[in-house]
């Protein structure tokens, strides 16, 4: 018997946020994600102690998902960010950096946390009010009639992702395909209730990522397949084909043991009689006019030979993720057993092929409606591919999300410079009834509102990786970089020409004020206007129901951690 160990009493430490530790750890995490933001962000590897699969990567998903956090505090941070992302996929930087740079702000700031809480959560609210109002500068309407504002959205998406290693062309062609397959997953006939439909990434590595192409349908995989013998595939009188779609196994396999005690009499062969079952199962198949099965396990050899030999096709190890969209396409029920077979799970496609990509050959299932599509996505490498695949992923979500609500927001740094010049016109313009509602003085409120402006605009500094100057103008408030190499008293106007969002020019007389260095500068007076040209080619365009949301828990979260009296930690 093991010597027992007295068990040792909890660890309780107070006010966790004033220990140089936490504000250390804290401050690296800041200068982590820092550094990978925007299109010019730095790469990151990550990989664990015992060696293994090396990450490259900027995106804040991979990051974060692999990045070892032991404080408390960092946990909660982390775990909020990586909530907004499963969400909406997109902006988990812009989060992460926004919620670090306010708990740096606020907790340097001599107020109480209970006020700077109050007064951050009415600043909040005039910044939803504000970007949900017609008025707003630094919104753009999407019109999904036209293809401009979809296609700078997806194109704003991968130029942010410099791991994926893209030039120029290779960005337009893959901008043009996923909005190609988003369209694709967009029903014909619009129900009541309509559902998008899915697009399916099929790996190809070591490809030209121009080779990437996206096609109607579902592509399985099938190394086997014979690609000189003609397709034949049994059809019914109406030209389609039959499917059925099996989610068992059709291997013959014994049963389980776990399952219980099964009683076999002498001379009776369970393999046989388990071979018997399947062919009398292909029997049915072939008298239903079956033309294709599809199976997500594995399919007995005798099996598939009867089957060949009636023209019925067969495609085993599908795959457990191809089930969901191989239903709905089709409109087949998986069937879950050998045992119980009925017409009435079947379904049809229009057409199966035979499709060869690199040295990979597919089965082409084609469908009369087009709700799913397969997007054969090609990258150089490995490494490559796997960031590729999660922007590609990124691009699609923010179109989902934003069929659902058509707006967008500038980008570029354009919208946080744009709302911290708002709020701080608006905080200025407060009536003294409103101090006396958040029960705090009037230098209070402009404290904490010029802590979460600067919190604002450390994020559109964070873009700046190559030592610049970083300006926004007192008109529109937009954000603006000046290449690296020039002094501060440059005259500004000869250095720029477009904002960071590229919807506005240097062509009027734009005031300037520097970001970087002079957070305490002078407050506009004037509230930001509104652009007057709202569509261009290439604007930086950001989702607007993922910057909205990382807005919100950015703010709730840092409150949350401010709010942080003890943690309390089990040392056993």
């Amino acid at each position: 018997m093991s010597r027992l160990e007295a068990k040792k009493p909890p660890l309780f430490i107070s006010e966790p946020l004033a220990k140089d530790t936490v504000s250390q750890s804290l401050s690296l995490l800041s200068g982590i994600l820092k550094s990978c933001y925007g299109p010019a962000g730095r790469l990151k590897q990550l990989h664990n102690g015992m060696g293994g699969y090396v990450c490259t990567t900027s995106q804040s998903s991979a990051i974060l998902s692999r990045l070892s956090v032991s404080h408390p505090v960092l946990s909660v941070l982390t775990a909020s960010v990586q909530n907004h992302i499963s969400r909406f996929s997109d902006c988990g930087l812009f989060t992460a950096i926004l919620c670090c740079s306010l708990i740096e702000n606020f907790k340097s700031l001599n107020v109480a946390s209970c006020t700077v809480i109050k007064i951050s959560k009415h600043l909040l609210s005039l910044c939803m009010d504000y970007l949900k109002s017609e008025v707003c500068g630094c919104r753009v309407s999407v019109d999904f009639s036209s293809l401009e504002t979809l296609l700078c959205l997806v194109r704003s998406v991968l130029t942010s992702k410099p791991a994926c290693m893209l030039n120029k062309p290779e960005v337009d062609h893959l901008t043009t395909l996923i909005l190609k397959a988003f369209m694709f997953t967009v029903p014909c006939h619009v129900e009541t209730n309509a559902v998008l439909g899915k697009c399916v990434i099929v790996p190809v590595k070591g490809r030209r990522v121009v080779d990437s192409t996206v096609l109607p349908g579902l592509l399985i995989e099938t190394p086997e397949i014979q690609l000189a013998k003609p397709l034949a595939v049994k059809r019914t009188c109406s030209n389609m084909i039959k499917i059925a779609l099996f989610c068992v196994s059709m291997s013959g396999d014994l049963f389980n043991p776990e399952e219980g005690t099964i009683t076999v009499h002498h001379g009776i062969s369970l393999e046989m009689s388990e071979l018997h079952q399947l062919l009398n199962v292909g029997k049915q198949l072939v008298n239903d006019e079956v033309g294709l099965v599809v199976c997500q396990k594995v399919i007995h050899p005798s099996l598939k030979q009867y089957l060949k030999e009636n023209h019925v096709m067969a495609v085993d190890r599908a795959g457990l993720s191809l089930m969901e969209p191989l239903s709905r396409m089709t409109g087949s029920k998986p069937i879950a057993s050998i045992h119980s077979l009925s017409p009435c799970f079947y379904g049809s496609l229009k057409d199966v092929r035979i499709e060869s990509f690199a040295s990979k050959h597919f089965v082409h299932l084609i469908p009369h409606d087009t709700v799913v599509c397969s997007l054969i996505l090609c990258n150089r490498n490995e490494t490559a591919w796997d960031e590729l695949k999660r922007a590609c992923e990124t691009a699609e979500h923010v179109l989902q999300l934003t069929m659902k609500e058509p707006l967008a927001l500038l980008g570029g740094g354009c919208t946080e410079t744009h709302l911290a010049s708002y709020i701080r016109h608006k905080s200025c313009s407060l009536s003294s009834s409103s101090f006396k509602d958040m029960d705090c003085s009037r230098t209070q409120y402009q404290l904490v509102a010029d802590g979460f402006c600067r919190s604002l605009e450390s994020v559109a500094c964070s873009l700046n990786h190559d030592g610049g100057e970083i300006l926004t103008d007192m008109v529109y408030g937009h954000c603006w970089f000046v290449p690296s190499g020039f002094p501060s008293v440059s005259n500004w106007s000869d250095l720029v020409s477009k904002c960071g969002c590229g919807i506005n020019s240097n062509t009027e007389n734009l005031n300037w004020r520097l970001l970087q260095g002079q957070f305490g500068s002078p407050i506009i007076q004037g509230c930001p206007k509104d652009p007057s040209v709202k569509v261009a080619d290439f604007l930086t365009l950001d989702c607007f129901a993922a910057k909205c949301s990382g807005l919100q828990v950015a703010l709730e979260t840092a409150n949350l951690i401010l709010d942080l009296s003890y943690v309390i930690e089990d040392q056993n």
